[in-house]
This record gives structure tokens, sequence and C-alpha cells, in this order.
């Protein structure tokens, strides 16, 4: 069983099944095709208004894309400094902005705090021209961490950040897990909290290449469509996107596989912890946990066929390990199996 990302997981049949339907016949192409349209209208009922919807390929260039929307090549976006966009987009954000600065403020667990990002901004240098200009939070929900923030959370640093004149990003490449989580509405914890552009990611839970920049705030989406042409991901068959979102949506398919995926990943860190030396990282609320474990344990597992990341690095025993919308209990139990019985 490979634990080592979400991104391992295979599609989900509905969401195949649909893209065999969207092959049927003929359509418009740009999107210009019915399945978008249903698409956008799926959105509106799911936040419980209208939003511009973009439809990408790829987690990397919804967020350098809404990033770019939001944020001027003098621009700086604050993050915490694990954040996906600073640590695994190879620079992307900073591509699409044309130079935009990324820096990083801490906090426990893969999450910002209201009161450190208000220090940050104060001492930016608002209005000096020898330095970049706060233009962007961008936060991640569910985080690097596997953590998530509480929509009273987003709004508490969504005040701080607007202001001072920041618009607010979420990297929602696991939003759904986030909102399984938290068990509130889509709405609640975007818009409602003072988010204005959100990467909405559907690949990491059943989809193949379907992501979503959702536009709360008009202003960015003015410049978007022509940003994404000009990146490469308007695509002609537009429909094949918009098949694989429209099943993911409907039904709420999208939250049941988050609710599977988050119920495996408590139920794989209550075993480990069960075992002598295991101690988690991070609180578990999505997807993903991090673990230390005894090299024997670990071993034991790796050689047993398990696959998951040493998060620091080959000869660390801190553990990263994803569950998915197709893992399974026996999975589970099998690794833990396998890791307590390397210690008896």
């Amino acid at each position: 069983m490979n634990f080592a990302s979400d991104n391992t997981a295979p599609m989900h049949p509905r969401i195949l099944e649909a893209i065999g339907r969207a092959n049927e016949g003929t359509a418009m192409p740009y999107g210009n095709d019915p399945l978008a349209a249903r698409v956008e209208k799926r959105f509106a009922e799911l936040f419980g208004r209208e939003c511009a919807v973009f439809l990408v390929s790829t987690g990397t260039a919804a967020n350098a894309l809404s990033i770019a929307a939001a944020c001027p090549p003098w621009g700086a976006v604050y993050c915490h400094p694990e954040a996906h966009v600073d640590d695994d987009e190879c620079g992307a954000p900073e591509f699409y902005t044309g130079g935009a600065k990324l820096v990083g403020v801490d906090g426990r667990h893969g999450k910002l705090d209201a009161a450190s990002l208000d220090e940050a901004l104060g001492r930016a240098g608002k209005g000096t021209v020898h330095h970049v200009q706060p233009a962007l939070l961008s936060l991640t929900n569910a985080t690097e961490a596997g953590t998530v923030y509480a929509p009273a959370e987003t709004a508490a640093l969504a005040e701080v950040a607007h202001r001072h004149g920041l618009k607010v990003h979420v990297d929602g490449a696991r939003f759904a897990n986030a909102l399984a989580h938290l068990g509130c509405t889509a709405a609640d914890a975007t818009w409602k909290a003072g988010v204005d552009i959100l990467s909405f990611g559907a690949t990491k839970n059943g989809c193949m290449a379907a992501e979503a920049i959702v536009v709360f705030d008009k202003t960015l989406a003015e410049t978007l469509a022509f940003r994404r042409k000009r990146a490469g991901h308007l695509f002609s068959k537009m429909r094949f996107l918009a098949a694989q979102m429209d099943a993911y949506l409907e039904g709420g398919l999208w939250l049941e596989l988050a609710r599977h995926s988050n119920a495996m990943a408590t139920r794989l860190a209550e075993g480990l912890q069960a075992i002598p030396g295991a101690a988690l990282a991070h609180p578990v609320e999505a997807n993903e946990l991090f673990v230390e474990l005894p090299e024997k344990a670990i071993a034991a597992t790796e050689a047993a066929g398990y696959r998951s990341y040493r998060w620091n690095g080959p000869g660390t025993r801190l553990l990263r390990l994803v569950s998915a919308w197709s893992t399974k209990p026996e999975d589970v139990e099998g690794f833990v199996k396998t890791a307590r019985s390397a210690l008896a």
C-alpha cells in the first residue's frame, strides 16, 4: 500500500465514467460547452453566491495564476514557510507574477496566527520604494502539516490582511478534507471568512487532472481569462476537465471521498500511537499525519512494501503518511500490525 501521497490513488470510477460520457459527440471548445456551464452553476450553488470559475489541470497552475491575479511584480505574498506555494511550486508564483516575493510568517502546526501576521505587516515598509509591497496573504487549508483552519481563524487572518490592504488567497488542494473535518459550509470556510480567491483542488481526491480557481472578489477575475490562456491552461477540449469536476461535485461525492480519507488517517494515527516510542508531530485533522516511529518499525514497513516519506530525509524517523479516497481499512491495519510486530 502506498501512503506516500494521495496523488498515488486512482481516479474514482464515477469520474472516469463521466469522462467517457463527455467523449460522445461534439462540443464547443474553450469552455463554451454545456458541461462547463453546469460546473459554474454547481459552484454557485456550493458557495451560495455568484463566483467566477476558471478550470485548470494542475494545482500549481491554480495557485500561481490566483497569486498573479492579486499580486504585482513588486508585491509580496505572505504565507507559512512550509506552504506549498513557497516550498513546492518550483518558483511558479514568482514566475507568473513577474517576480513577486514570497515572505514566510512562521506558526505552529503549519498555520499562521493573526498576531504574527499583523506584526510582520506592520514592519513591511509599506509605501517605501526600497521594499516589496504587501499584496496578498496565502493560506493553505488543509495545511502542509495536515491541520485545518477553522472559519474563525481564517476570518481573523483575513481581517488583518484586509486592514493592511492585502487580498486573501486559499490554496485548497485538500479543501475537501478541510471541509469534511470542519463540518461547516463551503461559504463559511471561504468568502464569509474573508477569502477573496480559492484554489479548489480535486486531483488529490479522485480526479485525474482537474482544479478550479474560484474567485469571490470580481476585480481579481478581470485578468484571469487572459492569464490562463497565456499560461497554456485554456484547454481547447475543456469539456473533459468540466466532466471531472461535474461528477466530483454531483451528489456531494467530493465530501464523501474526503470523509473516508480523513477517517483512514485518524484510524492510522490511533493505531500507531499505541506503539511504544511513537509520537505525532501535529494534530491529525485531515488525511495527512506526521509520526515519529522507532527505526525498527519503519524498516519493517519498508521491507513489507509499504511506501511513505521519511519527511526530513533518509535516516530520519519522522514519517509523513497520507491516506486517500481509495485507502482500505485493511491497508491501515496492515501497516500498524507490521510496525507493531517489529518491536515485539
